[in-house]
């Protein structure tokens, strides 16, 4: 599966941005998908994850409330809506996915390129 991460751009504090993570390959709807973020100086952090059915999510205490993943499986697409967003949500975003429901990075196996979100503010 190859992924591709959009929608990051600059944003005040308190705006939203909606990211999209594109997905090639017809196996996509039987991976879990997730975001992770890796903010300048920082090491990259999980921020969400959603089943392969879009059944269950979870979150970083630090996004939970504002963020919300969700997928569209027949649009190969994975979804990140960041709402009230802070600057230290300024990071680069990337979508994985895992053939395990977790949220550490080494169950992760192919990731996309990645998503400038920067809050400024």
């Amino acid at each position: 599966v190859q992924l591709q991460a959009s929608g990051g751009g600059l944003v005040q504090a308190g705006g939203s941005l909606r990211l999209s993570c594109a997905a090639s390959g017809r196996t996509f709807s039987s991976y879990a998908v997730g975001w992770f973020r890796q903010a300048p100086g920082k090491e990259r952090e999980f921020v969400a994850a959603i089943t392969y059915s879009g059944g269950a999510t979870k979150y970083a205490d630090s996004v939970k409330a504002r963020f919300t993943i969700s997928r569209d499986n027949a649009k190969n697409t994975v979804y990140l809506q960041m709402n009230s967003l802070k600057p230290e949500d300024t990071a680069v975003y990337y979508c994985a996915t895992s053939s395990i429901w977790s949220r550490l990075q080494e169950h992760f196996i192919s990731w996309g390129q990645g998503a400038l979100v920067t809050v400024s503010s």
